[in-house]
């Protein structure tokens, strides 16, 4: 019986453990632990009520005494060094919510509006030490919504990964998976790498600009519970807020 290690936060790492703990037995294999931080509240209880061990940081990880075959990471909060990922025996994955190798890094769903993305996905592969740069094992692709703002993208991105993790879970478990690199489809897809900070810079909206690219800009950065997209009047931020239909 294999021994899975499971690292995630937010809602998304609450679905896809619930998926992976309801499959255990009949995919035959054991959830040794459990990784999250202070936005894995829901995961914590969860694990809680199911008996499920909880690991407290990377450094007790690491130490686990018992054998490791396959973590899987769905949007954990710590980078993992090569000592974390090579934990595993078998192989350490990290679901990425974009498709790959077109967006690594941060703001994703934020700069596919930007770009006029006509399709989006999601993807999950082998986990190394560059940030999502590591093969390409399963993926799933869909067309972007016309007017999509950033919240219906990532909405769809998030219905669109936990499918994914469904799906390949029991072959991601057998081993019966090819490992692709990102390299062999960048000529076809391109590729670029975003980080966090980023975001802020597409957040200030120029009232000069054509009204395509300011109402542009407003979709791909207003997503309540951020600060939203704004213009500066005299050095002061006036914030855009959008009216519910």
């Amino acid at each position: 019986m294999k021994n899975v290690v499971f690292l995630g936060s937010k809602k998304i790492g609450l679905e896809c453990l619930q998926h992976l703990f309801e499959k255990s037995k009949i995919l035959n294999y054991n959830i040794l632990g459990i990784l999250t931080n202070s936005r894995g509240k829901e995961i914590l209880d969860y694990a809680e009520s199911n008996k499920i061990r909880v690991i407290k940081d990377l450094d007790e990880y690491i130490n686990l005494k018992e054998t490791v075959d396959i973590a899987i990471s769905v949007q954990y909060h710590q980078i993992l060094k090569k000592d974390h990922i090579q934990k595993a025996k078998e192989i350490t994955v990290n679901l990425h919510m974009a498709p790959l190798p077109e967006y690594r890094g941060c703001n994703q769903f934020s700069f596919a509006i930007l770009e006029d993305k006509k399709e989006f996905g999601t993807t999950i592969h082998r986990l190394e030490e560059g940030i999502d740069s590591g093969d390409i094992i399963f993926e799933k692709r869909f067309p972007i919504k016309e007017g999509s703002w950033v919240k219906d993208l990532h909405h769809d991105t998030h219905l669109a990964s936990v499918s994914l993790f469904e799906e390949s879970l029991e072959d991601l478990i057998n081993g019966n998976f090819e490992l692709k690199p990102q390299k062999d489809f960048i000529a076809e897809r391109g590729t670029s790498l975003h980080y966090r900070k980023e975001i802020n810079d597409i957040k200030v909206i120029d009232l000069k600009w054509p009204q395509e690219k300011i109402e542009k800009h407003i979709r791909a950065t207003y997503f309540p519970g951020f600060e939203p997209p704004y213009c500066l009047v005299n050095s002061k931020k006036i914030y855009f807020d959008k009216k519910d239909d």
